[in-house]
């Protein structure tokens, strides 16, 4: 008996001075809630999806959500970490209590409450999910930034397709009534080291690089059994986790084998290839990430990433969208929503709900959440249930 995803909310991702991280898990569960048009306490689990690593003072927050409703009280509650892949791994331990028989209906939150610290805090907060034995003195953008860098001396200067990767994010995220940054910028921008787009760890520049941001999203996703009480349902039709070795020394970073492995089982399980996608919403914490990606997914071979962006492979009309949304680059990317407003936005293209962002006839959409660089490595491939 697998889970169904029959409802969601989306907080706007952005900066929300006037809100906690209590007020964005109950804002996304309040709206998934009743657009299931369930009663809370109808709900046999919940499970929270955050990173936190000290950005706010709630280390205990699974049970912040009770607070929506009474109904909720005496409800089993788990937070889950997995670095920026903590919101799927809450989709996916929900998943797992409902095909083991613990849950009919289940409750799935993803928050992060990022901008109480400065830049140089969340900074330091966010390298907590590097090895630290070894990566302690390593930011995240350094990190990728070494990544880069070594693309770029295998394969070449790739700065222009990085570039257009932004642009092509931004561009999307203007049709995205939640996304964080929903402004235009000319090509020139993205690509030209300026006072307003410095180099943050070379060859990254600050707009290869994704905001930091405020959100949450949720989901109610039910047993199977039960779909047809909803109006919308959504499925899985498979769902791979995989985790690669923390140390970046144990890893060849032009591999990206963690991602690749995670695609290619999906993908097998799913008895599909990339070539049947009709999108996909995919992890561009830094564009260097989303163009190692479109090679870990198949979409061009290892070296060949600048051709999906250069020739227009991966643009919502193209043959593979990627990142409708705007994906974190331009949507945003508070560390634990982020998985699980991927499932939304998937979820919303798949119901035909997705407003200026709709892909006309989605039947077919693939998520890729990804914690660390490359660590932890989620990849679901969802379809209409009915």
């Amino acid at each position: 008996m697998d889970a169904r995803i029959v409802g969601w909310g989306h907080t706007p991702f952005g900066r929300h001075e006037d809100k906690t991280i209590e007020d964005l898990i109950i804002d996304a569960a309040r709206e998934a809630i009743d657009h299931a048009g369930i009663e809370p306490a109808q709900i046999d689990s919940i499970w929270l999806g955050n990173f936190n690593s000290g950005m706010v003072p709630d280390g205990f927050a699974s049970s912040l959500v009770l607070n929506l409703d009474e109904g909720l009280r005496f409800k089993p509650a788990t937070r889950l970490e997995n670095a920026c892949a903590s919101g799927s791994a809450a989709v996916y331990a929900a998943r797992d209590s409902i095909r083991c028989g613990d849950s009919k209906i289940t409750l799935v939150i993803g928050a992060e409450k990022m901008t109480e610290l400065d830049t140089a805090g969340v900074t330091k907060a966010l390298a907590g999910a590097s090895y630290q034995k070894e990566e302690a003195d390593l930011s995240f953008p350094a990190i990728f930034g070494m990544f880069a860098k070594a693309y770029f001396d295998e394969y070449g200067d790739k700065s222009e397709a990085l570039a257009r990767i932004a642009q092509k994010n931004h561009g999307n995220a203007l049709a995205n009534p939640l996304a964080h940054m929903r402004r235009e910028f000319d090509f020139d921008f993205f690509n030209t080291v300026t006072n307003k787009n410095p180099l943050i760890a070379p060859p990254l520049r600050l707009t290869d690089c994704s905001p930091i941001s405020d959100g949450a999203a949720a989901m109610i996703m039910v047993s199977q059994d039960m779909e047809q009480d909803f109006k919308h349902s959504i499925a899985f039709r498979s769902a791979v986790h995989v985790n690669d070795f923390l140390p970046m020394s144990k890893r060849d970073p032009l591999k990206f084998e963690g991602p690749k492995t995670a695609f290619s089982r999906a993908f097998d399980a799913a008895g599909i290839s990339v070539d049947d996608l009709d999108f996909a919403e995919v992890h561009d914490c830094f564009t260097i990430a989303e163009l190692l990606i479109y090679e870990a997914m198949g979409i061009t071979k290892a070296g060949d990433g600048a051709r999906a962006i250069e020739e227009g492979i991966v643009l919502k009309d193209g043959k593979t969208p990627v990142n409708i949304s705007g994906g974190l680059k331009a949507k945003g990317h508070p560390v634990g929503a982020t998985g699980v407003s991927m499932h939304v936005m998937s979820a919303m293209q798949l119901t035909n709900t997705a407003g200026d962002l709709q892909k006309e006839g989605a039947a077919l959409g693939c998520v890729f959440n990804m914690g660390g660089s490359g660590v932890a490595n989620y990849c679901s491939i969802l379809e209409p249930a009915k």
